[in-house]
């Protein structure tokens, strides 16, 4: 299912995305790409934050 919605941005914001779309991208498929590498930066920030917590909760075999 296909809506044409219009996203308001700045002239400044629309030159942004211009240069990053690739020759025969649309901003749809631009948006994509970017909202999943958000998504994905995102998720690789809270494993991160969790694996500092699990490592600052466990002890080292040595210290035992």
């Amino acid at each position: 299912m296909s809506a044409d919605k219009r996203i308001p941005v700045t002239e400044e914001t629309r030159e942004e995305l211009h240069e990053l779309k690739k020759p025969g991208q649309t901003y749809d498929d631009l948006l994509k790409e970017l909202a999943q590498s958000r998504r994905r930066e995102d998720l690789e920030k809270r494993f991160q934050e969790l694996e500092d917590a699990d490592s600052d909760d466990l002890t080292s075999l040595e210290d035992a």
